[in-house]
């Protein structure tokens, strides 16, 4: 048996930042970074929550937060004592945040709260999730925190807030929620609700990606791919991720790749190693290979074998990948090939650990994913 929850409440459509307007008489610790508050961004928030309530900014939440950060926020938290938890940001804050919160109570420093997240990013789905990944600086070490403790109450998503996201942020996020449907629709925990999910997201991706990619003020294609961002995030918080996340988590914090723009640089050769069909000596896997064939019909490549079908979906992403002006390789990331070959077996071994990993449809070996790392350097 299988129990489907998703506790987070959405709020979504025009103007929907004024519902903030009826939390009164709170102490309302906001976690984001420190470009919201430099650009005066944050105020779009707190312009909504100043009347009656006391507000507390921690703005230090650095890209792939360190334990330290972390630790740091909770000290934070603790000397504030807030009611109320609003993450503001993309990935990090929002992963940041949960982290506060969640090591926050186990060290008995703060108290069960309320916990809001609002997304300026369209990327990580972070804001429906009850995963965090945090990293240890010292060891160049992601690791996945995963736990409904920190699931979000409540999610705000306004599409005007990543209207002035940059071209290669709104790329390299694009493609990581690309690659969260993806995965999810092949995990071994897919369902019909799950690929419902993925189906809907992988068109959106297709029709408007590259409408905000060339024109960040169309609002219509802003609003898309931030549901097709959130709608990812529910998929996977159902079914978990696979190889290709598996991946990204123990490179990013070796190669200093964008986790997004590294998902984007892995993602056909993982989708090739996992239905059998690439340069990689694999058995083919019928219905993987099948899951596959049926998205690339959905963004209009004609019904074929399901060989082919892959081939058809990879070539979309690789056709897609080139609008968005993404690297091909590592080496195009700025990563050269000395370091991918240093850390490439200790990089193999985080992934074959990570969590995500473990829902792939595919097992890989150590040596598989050595051979997609010497693909994509």
């Amino acid at each position: 048996m299988e129990t489907i929850t998703f506790p987070t409440k959405l709020h979504i459509g025009e103007h929907v930042l004024q519902g903030l307007k009826h939390y009164k008489k709170q102490r309302i610790f906001i976690v984001t970074d420190p470009f919201m508050v430099q650009s005066n961004k944050i105020e779009t928030i707190t312009m909504h929550l100043q009347e009656q309530n006391e507000l507390k900014i921690f703005s230090n939440v650095i890209p792939n937060p360190p334990i330290e950060n972390v630790i740091s926020g909770i000290e934070s938290m603790a000397s504030f004592a807030p009611t109320l938890l609003i993450a503001v940001g993309g990935g990090s804050p929002i992963d940041a945040a949960k982290a506060m919160k969640f090591f926050g109570k186990q060290l008995r420093k703060i108290e069960e709260l309320t916990f809001i997240v609002i997304p300026t990013t369209s990327g990580t789905g972070s804001e429906v999730t009850n995963f965090s990944v945090i990293t240890n600086q010292d060891k160049g070490v992601k690791y996945s925190l995963v736990t409904p403790e920190i699931q979000p109450d409540e999610t705000y998503l306004a599409s005007e807030l990543v209207i002035s996201a940059p071209r290669n942020i709104t790329a390299d996020t694009g493609m990581d929620v690309l690659t969260h449907a993806l995965e999810a629709y092949v995990s071994t925990k897919a369902n019909d609700f799950s690929d419902a999910l993925c189906e809907k997201v992988v068109v959106l991706v297709f029709d408007y990606l590259v409408r905000c990619y060339q024109d960040g003020s169309d609002i219509e294609a802003r609003e898309k791919m931030h549901y097709a961002s959130c709608m990812a995030g529910m998929a996977f918080n159902f079914t978990s991720l696979g190889l290709n996340h598996g991946i990204a988590h123990a490179a990013g914090a070796k190669l200093h790749v964008a986790h997004g723009r590294l998902n984007a640089i892995l993602l056909s050769e993982v989708i090739q190693y996992n239905a059998g069909c690439g340069t990689l000596e694999q058995a083919y896997d019928q219905p993987t290979a099948a899951r596959y064939a049926y998205l690339a019909e959905l963004i209009g490549y004609e019904k074929s074998t399901e060989k082919l079908g892959v081939k058809h979906l990879v070539r979309g992403i690789e056709k897609l990948k080139k609008q968005l002006g993404i690297p091909t390789t590592l080496k195009q990331a700025g990563v050269n090939t000395e370091t991918v070959e240093k850390f490439k077996s200790e990089i193999a071994e985080g992934a074959m650990l990570d969590g995500c990993t473990a829902t792939n449809p595919r097992v890989p070996t150590k040596k598989a994913i050595e051979d997609i790392l010497d693909s994509v350097k």
